[in-house]
């Protein structure tokens, strides 16, 4: 949850881009800076912890400057310190970033061979350098960041300035938001809206892939090599609240901030240059511990239900899950010296938090994946696994969900290693696989238009079911409670495999069936599901990838081939458009969205 602020302006900017910072603080960090060019140098101020500390820095060594660029930072794999804070630099470039680099290790090698010499860990730097390389071979500014850009994988949002050139700053985005805004003679950057609310009511949204010039007297959008025009949009937000940006509902914008997000939760547990998961110090040893507990609500329990078959089949780890509003109801003996996990947004759930109570009190070490680490469930729990999806305002969970989602693998993962379940080599593969999701989660995103036309079709159905094996099962359970939250249509999911004994009474033409099958161990047996679903005259929307696709798309009436990855991750991928499907189909009804009936984003009462 990065936040990035950039100005090129008439007067000094450091105290405005502190002043912009404050503004993404909401996002969570732990180090902050600032970069800006004096008499055509870059100078930088950093600092670790909050922003205080920054301003205090620039209050005993003003920083002047009329152009600059400044980022908040959420520690990664490198410790919250002021060398590992962004700005980024060289003597010829600064650089703040959002987002993961996936392939910043075999650049890194690139450039160390050519001489360069890296100060930090950080895939960050490997951008400032190889600026820097393309700049040493005379090219310009705008080429060496079009050259770098066509180098870099992942999904990134960038923001760049250099030495010499005081009226120079460009910015790129791919799968992680950047927006510009437009001054009298003055230009600014920022990760959201709000960043920029106190200095203008015109911005303009980059678009997926768009890099942009900016000057004093306006700006430039490409995308790839060829310069587009971006629609400027009069904005009211005034810094009061979360705006929706140029999306619908905050539902929408939810979901497409999810490869950010995804990115964001990622390097806070993920050493990319080791290809190595790195928790924090936690009180549970998972190489002895006997049994895990899982408990959660509604998505936040479907979360867990993917991480019980993560636990069970990587780390080897017994699991137990309950939905929290029965749990401490019947009584569960749990063993000695066990752990309890709970899994909640607002960390305020009452039925999860008293869950949380009773497993204390039968002795369980609490662990817990939470959104907000100022709540209740963050103060009672032994030690709190953030989630750095940021606000969400829509009542159906998205980019918390994802979000969760990777913090129990990053945790499967960890444990799996704790008990000798895996090797180094699977542990890489699985940590590069999840390296890759923020850029997979982008191509899904590419979908929409294909997913809003199957969801035109859902939203004249009155029954809906879908099907999954495995990680795919919550996952159907998933789909099913999205639309029925904020579609109203009757959904159910079911473990592909129960189809037969009930379930498959329900299909005819008239019923969707939407299928979940990434390829993987499991997918010739949901393919046979499939086919007793088609036999049955059943509308079948095959969601695989190109290789599923490959095998079983032309009988299916629609397929949709998401990225190939490793089984492991592909519960977080598969959840997007099973998102999407619900949010237009929701949208065809003419439903309230961001506010469905009957439901709270925070249940605080039994």
């Amino acid at each position: 949850m990065c936040g990035i602020i950039g100005i090129i302006g008439k007067a000094v900017v450091a105290p405005l881009l502190l002043d912009g910072l404050k503004r993404l603080e909401y996002r969570g960090y732990d180090s902050a800076g600032v970069a800006t060019l004096v008499n055509g140098h870059i100078e930088r101020r950093r600092a670790e912890g909050k922003l205080g500390n920054l301003a205090a820095m620039l209050k005993s060594a003003p920083l002047a400057g009329r152009i600059g660029i400044g980022h908040t930072r959420w520690a990664t794999h490198g410790r919250p310190s002021e060398s590992n804070a962004h700005p980024h630099a060289t003597d010829r470039v600064a650089v703040v970033h959002n987002g993961i680099i996936e392939n910043f290790q075999e650049l890194r090698e690139e450039l160390e061979r050519g001489g360069r010499r890296f100060e930090t860990e950080t895939d960050t730097e490997v951008v400032a350098h190889l600026v820097t390389h393309y700049l040493d071979q005379q090219m310009t500014p705008q080429q060496a960041v079009e050259t770098t850009l066509g180098r870099v994988r992942g999904a990134f949002s960038l923001a760049f300035i250099f030495a010499g050139r005081s009226d120079l700053m460009i910015g790129a985005r791919r799968g992680s938001p950047l927006a510009i805004g437009y001054g009298e003679g003055e230009m600014y950057m920022g990760s959201d809206a709000l960043a920029l609310a106190p200095f203008t009511s015109r911005i303009c949204y980059l678009e997926e892939d768009d890099w942009a010039i900016l000057t004093p007297s306006g700006s430039e959008v490409f995308n790839g090599g060829n310069k587009v025009t971006r629609e400027i949009k009069q904005t009211a937000l005034t810094g009061a609240s979360v705006g929706k940006g140029n999306f619908r509902h905050f539902m929408q914008k939810e979901i497409h901030e999810q490869p950010a997000v995804i990115g964001d939760t990622l390097q806070t547990y993920l050493n990319p240059l080791k290809r190595r998961i790195e928790m924090p110090a936690l009180p549970v040893d998972f190489a002895t511990l006997p049994r895990l507990t899982i408990v959660a609500c509604g998505t936040a329990y479907l979360a867990g239900f993917v991480a019980k078959y993560w636990f069970e089949q990587v780390a080897r780890l017994p699991v137990e899950i309950d939905i929290a509003s029965e749990f401490r109801y019947r009584e569960a003996p749990l063993p000695k010296g066990g752990a309890c996990l709970v899994i909640s947004q607002s960390g305020e759930t009452i039925d999860t938090l008293a869950a949380l109570r009773y497993a204390k009190q039968q002795g369980q070490t609490i662990l817990a994946v939470l959104n907000s680490t100022e709540s209740t469930m963050a103060r009672e729990a032994d030690a709190v696994l953030p989630t750095l999806a940021g606000p969400e305002i829509g009542v159906a969970s998205t980019k918390a969900f994802t979000t969760q989602l990777v913090v129990l693998g990053c945790l499967a993962i960890a444990a799996a290693r704790a008990r000798g379940a895996i090797d180094a080599a699977r542990e890489e593969a699985l940590s590069q696989a999840l390296m890759q999701l923020p850029a997979q989660a982008s191509e899904v995103l590419n979908h929409d238009g294909a997913l809003r036309d199957i969801a035109l079709e859902i939203a004249e159905c009155r029954d809906v079911l879908f099907l999954g094996r495995g990680t795919s099962y919550p996952l159907a359970l998933e789909g099913a409670l999205k639309l029925k939250e904020i579609s109203y249509i009757h959904a159910e999911g079911y473990a592909a495999g129960e189809m037969k004994h009930g379930p498959i009474a329900l299909i005819d033409e008239k019923v969707p069936v939407i299928v979940l099958a990434p390829s993987g161990p499991l997918f010739e047996k949901t393919a046979s599901n499939l086919e007793e679903a088609m036999a049955r005259g059943g509308r079948v929307i095959f969601l695989s990838d190109a290789p599923g696709v490959k095998k079983l798309g032309g009988k299916t009436a629609t397929a949709i081939a998401l990225p190939e990855t490793d089984p492991f991750v592909a519960p977080i991928l598969f959840a997007i458009p099973v998102q999407l499907i619900a949010y237009h189909a929701a949208v065809a009804k003419g439903t309230d969205v961001d506010q469905p009936r009957n439901l709270a984003k925070s249940v605080t009462v039994e």
